[in-house]
């Protein structure tokens, strides 16, 4: 490589990686070149910075400027070249805009042979310092991250595979994991448990309360009273569920669902899987469906079990400080990601007492891989989950040999059927179902902007919380209060408010308003055929529309299903209603039961965008299979009546978070992209024995450290991939090929004894000044097996790559293997947002 003077030096940029990169006005016209266009562009833009790096007496090290030279620079800073990259709408525009302006940000190589007196100087006292807040802003807990689910193939994980083998320990490995979907299974089913019976305590306690006072008051005219106490109970419970949320984990608001589903596609929201999220979720749920809040309980189980999932894995608590020898092989986000999947089938299991559906619900919803292993030890946890749950509430009802709790949510028994002309009817309810799922996901969604745009402190969030709490409240008394419609007690089991009824009669707005909404449901679902009238049910169900739309996305934890089904089973009631009105005497229209289930699928159906599973799911709950066509038919068109408005609940609060999930296909732009108009580059490249110096370098500059770096020879031939984790660690255990000798050997452990958590690593993280010239040796640490792609490979194929594999980098090389760029998730999915649409 030639001399560099002292004077001009230019250190190249770096890859732009997570949550960086540069950014392309929505306005900017894309223009898409054909391929002699690209090549002979791309052509000129190599040989327009070669000659402006010439002028400046330069020389490039990166593949991508088609360079001969051996790359031995692995420090380089950040420059006006990169600013270009990062601020112009395109790279070509990135190349005018730097020959133009000609500013260069200049600095001294860092060579393979001693350093200066003066750069030791520099690094310093301060070294430690820069790189541990660096790297913590890097690793910042409260940005999201991408997870890696590729398999690491360095020496370390080979040694221990072969360990392994010739102790015939991989037996060992598949018993464990399906003990841990044992435990996993048994712990959802208990979690369950302990939430059905606090809200039926708390529940059946609130009932009383307010009931005495209502017999009080209708004598004694003070009916108001009443509904301040219901308002007292509503707005306390909420409060609690709020100060949890918003103060330990702000990630258990909602249902959990879109989160959970973004760490099985690849990215991890801070605190998702952490014990606190598990507390405030089962805690926050029990308060908010006590409260009255048009929530249910059956979505958060669905985090709960996936955070109990995470922790049994690892067989330790980093928050506890408990740390055992148990399940040590499954610390690592691969392994993770199965158990996890795991946790979510059992918690749509355990509330709806349908394993096959929690199957489902984690292949359709969920889970971007699979495969039949997974589907086995799934389909155990689902089971052992439901089990218990069945089995611990039948002992708790006096019936333990019945098992018939299988489910937080009981629909109970449909035994009517339909006939076939009638599925036209139901095919017309599940359009109705689609139009009005997606203005349920519109009126959420407008809401959810304006709360992300004025409601942005804890205790905005708290007000807005208790002020949803007591209008529920003071909605539910008033519309009980002026309910005239009175029904003979007996008919409705759950029902016996009497408020200003006769005496031997019932409010029939009370079964709608004054129980669970899982009370509610069955209610609508099996009252006889006149024991609910059109008023009395188009009175609950406007105005509890309204409340579910205003009630999810609170910082509380809520569940959408109960709601929505609740909501579909009332309009699908007054349709049967509607029906039985105009042909009195036909068998087929005096039950109802079976177009109130009908109109709860479409409207879940048209809510969250769910086909097969949630079709499974409500036979299994129903306990019956005579309504599987109609169930299948209806959830199908309200998914495509509703996708022609907008998307499905939950990727519509994945898009409202501004997180870059991969959907299931890429667009069909994607095929005419080539990678290399994508990927990231030129990018900061190490070789196996680098000097620390230019490691910390790399690691103490905030435009150049990122979360993993290509290892390139001394011709600069591609070698393999390095992670920040791993650089760490080496770092902090000083393995240094001078000290070969005397220092201990790397193991397997000492990255499994860490994982997930920096902070460890950076406490003890003590470079000193003599340090500074020793090299570190990666070799132990390099993945030499990644994936790798060509530059000319389509975006297509490496959406599918990244989607299907789980990969968090991916080396995109040239014809000669050299590294010419790197492909992050970022890169996908700003590429596809800015310039394609990809997120419309």
């Amino acid at each position: 490589m030639a001399e560099l003077g002292e004077e001009e030096q230019l250190e190249q940029p770096q890859i732009i990686e997570e949550n960086e990169g540069s950014s392309v006005p929505p306005d900017t016209e894309i223009l898409i070149p054909n391929t002699s266009q690209r090549n002979s562009l791309y052509t000129r833009k190599c040989q327009r910075l070669q000659q402006f790096f010439s002028s400046k007496k330069l020389n490039t090290t990166t593949k991508s400027l088609h360079t001969k030279r051996k790359p031995k620079v692995v420090h380089r800073k950040k420059s006006a070249y990169l600013s270009a990259l990062e601020d112009g709408p395109s790279t070509s525009q990135a190349f005018d805009s730097l020959m133009s302006n000609g500013a260069v940000d200049e600095s001294s190589e860092i060579s393979d042979s001693d350093q200066s007196n003066e750069k030791m100087s520099t690094m310093g006292d301060n070294i430690n310092k820069k790189m541990q807040d660096n790297i913590r802003r890097k690793r910042d807990t409260s940005e999201c991250q991408s997870l890696d689910y590729d398999a690491n193939e360095n020496d370390l994980h080979q040694e221990e595979i072969e360990r392994m083998y010739f102790r015939r320990g991989f037996r060992s490995l598949e018993l464990q994991r399906w003990i841990i979907c044992m435990l996993i299974g048994i712990s959802t089913g208990l979690t369950a448990v302990v939430i059905n019976l606090c809200i039926i305590q708390i529940s059946d306690y609130k009932k009383q309360v307010i009931s005495s006072y209502i017999r009080k008051c209708t004598r004694d005219k003070c009916l108001y009273q009443p509904m301040l106490i219901w308002m007292a109970f509503n707005v306390v419970f909420v409060f609690f569920a709020a100060v949890l949320t918003c103060y330990v984990a702000p990630v258990a608001a909602g249902s959990g669902i879109p989160q959970i589903k973004l760490f099985l596609n690849g990215v991890k929201v801070p605190g998702v899987v952490r014990v606190s999220a598990y507390f405030t979720k089962v805690v926050g749920v029990i308060a908010t469906v006590c409260a009255g809040l048009a929530s249910g309980k059956e979505g958060p189980m669905v985090h709960a079990a996936a955070v109990l999932a995470a922790g049994i894995s690892q067989g330790r608590s980093l928050t506890f400080g408990c740390v055992s020898r148990f399940f040590e092989y499954f610390r690592n986000d691969r392994e993770k990601r199965d158990f996890v999947c795991a946790g979510a089938a059992a918690g749509v299991s355990a509330a709806f007492g349908a394993p096959v559906g929690g199957v489902l619900f984690s292949l359709e919803e969920a889970a971007s891989f699979w495969n039949q292993k997974l589907t086995w030890r799934n389909f155990f946890c689902s089971v052992l989950s439901s089990y218990t749950l069945n089995f611990l509430m039948s002992v708790y009802n006096g019936h333990s040999g019945e098992l018939a709790h299988p489910g937080l949510i009981n629909f109970g028994q449909f035994k009517g059927s339909y006939e076939g002309f009638e599925l036209v009817i139901f095919l017309v309810m599940g359009f109705l179902g689609g139009i009005f799922g997606a203005a349920f996901v519109s009126i959420n969604y407008h809401i959810t902007v304006h709360r992300m745009k004025y409601v942005t402190t804890s205790f905005l969030h708290i007000t807005e919380a208790v002020i949803v709490a007591a209008v529920c409240g003071a909605i539910g008394y008033l519309a009980m209060y002026l309910s005239n419609d009175c029904k003979p007690l007996g008919i409705d089991p759950d029902a016996t408010l009497q408020f200003h009824c006769r005496d031997g009669e019932y409010n029939t707005m009370a079964v709608l308003f004054f129980t669970t909404p899982e009370e509610g449901v069955r209610s609508v679902f099996h009252d006889p055929l006149g024991s609910l009238l059109p008023m009395t049910i188009v009175g609950f169900v406007v105005p509890y529309f309204i409340l579910a739309c205003w009630t999810y996305g609170l910082k509380v934890p809520t569940g959408l299903f109960v709601p929505a089904l609740l909501i579909g089973a009332c309009w699908g009631r007054l349709i049967g209603i509607a029906l039985n009105s105009l042909f009195p005497d036909a068998l087929w229209s005096q039950d109802l039961s079976k177009y109130a289930l009908i109109g709860a699928a479409a409207q879940i159906g048209g809510t969250v965008r769910m086909t097969i599973s949630l079709a499974v799911i409500l036979i299994e709950a129903t306990g019956t299979i005579t309504y599987s066509l109609p169930l299948m038919g209806v959830l199908l068109v309200a998914k495509w009546v509703g996708d022609m408005f907008n998307a499905g609940i939950y990727d519509t609060h994945i898009h409202l978070m501004n997180i870059p999930l991969l959907e299931t296909d890429p667009k069909p732009q994607s095929k005419i992209i080539q990678i290399r108009d994508v990927m990231s580059f030129p990018p900061v490249c190490l070789k196996r024995r680098t000097t620390l110096s230019d490691i910390c370098s790399i690691l103490s500059s905030e435009s150049q450290i990122h979360n993993a770096f290509p290892i390139i020879d001394d011709d600069g031939k591609f070698r393999g991939m390095i992670s920040l984790y791993e650089i760490v660690l080496l770092i902090q255990r000083k393995i240094f090929v001078e000290n070969k000798a005397t220092q201990d050997t790397l193991k397997l452990k000492d990255f499994l004894d860490t994982y997930p958590r920096y902070e460890p690593l950076l406490s003890n993280l003590n470079i000193q000044d003599e340090d500074m010239e020793m090299h570190l040796d990666l070799s132990s640490c390099i993945n030499p097996t990644p994936y790798t792609v060509y530059e000319k490979a389509t975006l297509s194929k490496v959406y599918l790559l990244f989607r299907s594999l789980g990969l968090r980098h991916l080396a995109v090389l040239d014809d000669e293997h050299m590294v010419v760029g790197v492909v992050t998730r970022s890169n996908l999915w700003k590429y596809g947002k800015v310039h394609h649409g990809f997120d419309n």
